[in-house]
């Protein structure tokens, strides 16, 4: 293998003009973390609570979450992705 015959083009020490320049760029973070479901109340429907609270078996929240539950809803937002699937019925569709 050969170089270049304008080798020095290529050279790192030779200086041709340019310099350097700081790129700058915002920070970005996730809006949600890894553990934010632990944060929010669930939509679970009302006759699986209460077997869970029977049994201690877990649920399963419309979005998917699978916990046994033990705290007060109350005290936490509501899942936006829960609220996003519970939305979406149809008025009287019990599924």
């Amino acid at each position: 293998m050969s170089l270049p015959s304008n080798s020095v083009e290529n050279d790192p020490r030779h200086d041709q003009g340019g310099g350097t320049a700081t790129i700058e760029r915002e920070e970005t973070r996730q809006l949600i973390e890894p553990g934010d479901s632990e944060r929010f109340a669930h939509y679970v429907r009302k006759e699986k609570i209460m077997e869970s609270a029977i049994t201690g078996e877990p649920v399963i929240a419309l979005c998917g979450k699978v916990w046994t539950p033990g705290r007060d809803p109350q005290k936490f937002p509501v899942c936006p992705d829960c609220k996003k699937i519970y939305e979406g019925f149809k008025p009287g569709d019990d599924s």
